[in-house]
């Protein structure tokens, strides 16, 4: 017999079971069933809330993770007591209701139930061809899942009609030996089994633990009164939201199909129609104008309840919506700031709940330029993800070639085994760089994300053949000079050719959240700015300052390198000094720049570092010209190179050595320092200099540059007669500088820890090199995360915290904070916090990633203390 209302829904009169009513494992979903996401799945507590804004959902019951995996067991629940749930002959579906959609689940079930008898019965009442699709549909979904049949022994069947459904059946029959089952209880019970081992399967389990989800994820399950989609009048069924999924603009999307069931509309060549009325072509607006009306109140009727942009699943029965499910929007980045930024100004979220739903990482999505997640991608290697965003151009493999390509106008990708100093102008006029060798703290990570620069680090599996300017990838084929390649700074992925890209978008959007995550943290957030570029790129993004100016980088500009060559050949203290007063006005008006940018914020410089041989040329070329520019014989600038190699330069006469054996170079800059000061003061806010000695691991260290900046002090203040206020401090990155900060500490008023240099050097691992093998050691378990990546917060950061507590026992007011790389993590950021600094300081593009999970540490630490 064929009800009147042969789809019901929500029967409110229907007879309630006792026995599911009682068990908390297998419960029909009401206002106040004991109903959970941890317990149930998000699905089954989505429908949940949908009944509780009586939407008109269909009758459901849903089953617990431990019913599930007690039917994996083979343990069945009571299935005649589910079945009393539903009036007799309505058809059923199961769906999975898991955790987190993103672990997925196996694919739903439709139509339980369809029998013979059934059909004969929709024949009549919905029309022969309704009736075959709805059971050829189901027949072949159980034959696939529960019968684990072949999907491939129905590829001859021609249609879905009344014949297509004589040969399924036929085929099914033959191929298990015995008839289709005909009665619903054991077709529920078959479908149910295959489910819930499906999702213990080792293959489900694994792709799963890939997505993030734990080994021992659950799985609920949903049984649900089936409205078919198909039939008389207008039937079908489709999905709707109100916003635009990459852009997250106010926009009705979605597909809508007739005759159709579950999300047969968002299939592949279908003809679906448009939602809202289209000149393109039919919408669900001409042909069901009141079911489009009532879908579009539904949904705006969920996003203000479940505080959410909601997709909703609809099914219309004869021109009369039912809602089949609501999932969140998929987002990117970009269109998830949108999203609750609109939320917030629509009265639906607070500032504080809009800022905790952007994950930080998200950000880079809108900070770079990206590849399109509708591009298609030619994978031609892959490498270390060293600065996130895309970049389009031709190969070239020198820093000359790189610009002389800007100089055309012609984007191009640096390549190089592995980046030196030498290489910074390259890297300025390229539009992203590849390299060979290198980690996520090597030359090329570091000013690629000083510079807001695509970078992939660490590409070993690509063959660099730079004699011959050809890149052989691991498929065999042969990048050279000139070909078009993409890098995916944020994938690690070298794509071939010209992918479709989005642009970065700092909206007002962006900006307004920026604001409330300002707003929130309560840690100082600089970044490290190397130019005055840089310098206006972290004003731009609100930084609170420039907690690392690397001096050096200032001195490979042409005009200065000459110059720098020439210090470094002079033969005595005299003549050094001389040739750096050549230098002095040059750093004198990088540094006034710097001053002006930042607007009276603090500027912390670090003296010069690098060992004085990158400055040197090492090719042959090189070395002649430097030869003719300094008026020497080739033989002499050979010997004195040869003279000055170390064989471990990173731990040889640098920083702060330098500083104590060739003094003229520190007194120079401190002069440097001291007069754009006073430059700068004169036209703006006054300025208060932080000055910082590099790689410290002896008080007797910074004594003897302190008096000698001090004294410099004193001669700039006599010479101008201008008083002026400086703070000088300690890079503290050797593990000795952090034992014995309490010697120091009380010379200095900061210390600032550069974390690359101290995780190389407590872990003994070069930094540059490690990103060969760095990959093996995590996936083996040896390091949980590339420690030059993520802090190591039990061994580096042990020493962290022993440096602060001994640098504040002989000096309490001491400032403490970190301008390694970590500075940008958010990871990084929470130790940090924690243990009590002041600020961290990053790379420009990273401050607003910074800001961003400062301010979730600090709203989520409030509502803690809220909450107890």
């Amino acid at each position: 017999m064929v009800h009147s209302e042969p789809f019901p829904c929500r029967s409110a009169e229907w007879t309630r079971s006792d026995a599911v009513h009682s068990n908390p494992h297998t419960t029909l979903i009401t206002p106040d069933a004991p109903v959970t996401a941890a317990t149930h799945g998000g699905r089954a507590k989505c429908l949940q809330r949908l009944v509780r804004l009586d939407l008109p959902v269909p009758r459901t019951v849903a089953l617990s993770f431990d019913a599930v995996h007690r039917i994996a067991k083979g343990e069945l629940p009571d299935i005649a007591a589910i079945l009393d749930e539903f009036p007799p002959d309505t058809l059923l579906c199961v769906r999975p209701s898991s955790e987190d959609p993103d672990w997925g689940g196996p694919g739903a079930v439709l139509n339980i139930g369809m029998n013979d008898a059934r059909y004969v019965e929709f024949c009549d009442s919905l029309g022969h061809d309704a009736a075959a699709a709805l059971y050829l549909r189901f027949v072949q979904a159980y034959a696939v899942h529960v019968a684990r049949l072949d999907p491939d022994m129905f590829d001859d069947v021609s249609d879905e009609s009344a014949h297509g459904l004589r040969e399924t059946l036929h085929a099914y029959e033959a191929e298990t030996e015995e008839p289709f089952p005909q009665d619903l209880a054991e077709q529920l019970a078959g479908v149910l089994r295959s489910m819930a081992r499906a999702w213990e399967g080792t293959s489900a389990r694994l792709l799963r633990q890939a997505k993030g989800a734990p080994a021992d994820a659950g799985l609920g399950l949903v049984v649900q009164a089936m409205v078919p989609g198909v039939g008389q009048g207008e039937c079908g069924s489709g999905v709707l939201q109100l916003v635009d999924t990459t852009t997250g603009l106010p926009q009705i999307t979605g597909r809508y199909l007739s005759q159709s069931q579950g999300r047969d509309a968002l299939g592949a060549g279908v003809e679906a129609l448009y939602l809202e009325k289209d000149v393109r072509g039919r919408s669900l607006e001409d042909v069901a104008p009141a079911a489009f009306a009532d879908l579009k109140r539904h949904a705006a009727h969920m996003r203000e309840k479940l505080r959410e942009e909601m997709q909703v699943e609809f099914v219309i029965e004869n021109g009369h919506v039912h809602i089949l499910d609501g999932v969140r929007v998929a987002r990117g980045g970009r269109a998830a700031v949108r999203i609750v930024v609109r939320l917030v100004q629509d009265g639906i979220l607070t500032p504080q709940e809009a800022v905790m739903r952007i994950e930080p990482h998200s950000l880079n999505e809108l900070l770079h330029r990206q590849v399109s997640p509708k591009a298609k991608r030619d994978v031609l290697g892959r490498g270390i993800p060293a600065s996130p965003g895309a970049a389009t151009g031709r190969i070239v493999f020198t820093s000359a070639d790189a610009q002389a390509a800007a100089s055309r106008r012609e984007p191009c990708i640096l390549v190089r085994r592995e980046t030196s100093p030498e290489d910074i102008r390259g890297m300025h006029a390229a539009a992203g760089v590849l390299t060979e060798r290198g980690g996520i703290t090597s030359h090329a990570a570091v000013i690629g994300r000083g510079l807001g620069l695509p970078c992939i680090v660490g590409a070993s599996e690509m063959t660099f053949l730079t004699d011959k300017k050809q890149i052989v990838v691991p498929d065999g084929r042969v990048l050279r000079a000139g070909d078009i390649i993409t890098l995916d700074g944020t994938s690690g992925q070298v794509l071939a050719g010209e992918p479709e890209m989005l642009e970065a978008a700092l909206d007002d959007a962006f900006q307004t959240l920026m604001g409330w995550a300002e707003d929130a943290s309560d840690i100082g957030i600089r970044a490290n700015a190397d130019s005055p570029a840089d310098a206006q790129t972290a004003r731009n993004f609100n930084a609170e300052g420039i907690g690392l100016c690397r001096t050096e980088h200032m001195f490979f500009e042409p005009g200065r390198l000459t110059v720098m060559r020439e210090m470094i050949f002079a033969e005595s203290s005299a003549d050094r000094a001389a040739v750096l007063e050549r230098l002095l006005p040059m750093q004198r008006d990088d540094f006034v720049q710097l001053f002006r940018i930042m607007q009276g914020q603090p500027v912390c410089i670090r003296l010069f570092d690098p060992p004085l041989h990158e400055f040197l040329p090492a090719t042959r070329t090189g070395q002649r010209e430097l030869a003719e520019a300094l008026g020497l014989p080739v033989s002499d600038v050979i010997r004195r190179i040869e003279a000055m190699e170390e064989y471990n330069p990173m731990l040889g006469l640098r920083g702060v050595r330098l500083g104590v054996t060739v003094p003229e170079i520190y007194d120079m800059q401190a002069r440097a320092i001291f007069e754009a000061t006073l430059k700068a003061s004169q036209d703006g806010d006054p300025v208060v200099p932080e000055i910082m000695i590099p790689l410290v691991s002896a008080k007797r260290e910074v004594e003897l540059v302190k008096r000698r900046v001090d004294a410099v002090a004193a001669a700039v203040r006599a010479e101008q007669r201008q008083a002026f206020d400086f703070r000088l401090g300690v890079m503290v990155e050797t593990p000795r500088a952090c034992l014995r900060a309490a010697e120091f500490s009380p010379y200095t008023s900061f210390l600032s820890f550069g974390t690359n240099d101290l995780t190389q050097m407590t872990y003994g691992l070069s930094r540059d090199d490690a990103g060969r093998f760095m990959s093996d050691y995590v996936n083996q378990g040896v390091f949980r995360e590339d420690p030059f990546h993520v802090l190591d917060t039990d061994g580096v950061g042990e020493l962290l915290k022993l440096g602060a507590e001994r640098g504040r026992e002989t000096n309490p007011g001491i400032t403490l904070s970190i301008c390694g790389e970590h500075g940008g993590n958010p990871e990084s950021i929470a130790f940090c916090r924690a243990a009590g600094f002041d600020y961290v300081s990053c790379s420009p593009f990273r401050v607003p990633v910074a800001r961003l999970a400062a301010a979730h540490l600090a709203i989520g630490q409030n509502v803690g203390r809220e909450l107890t």
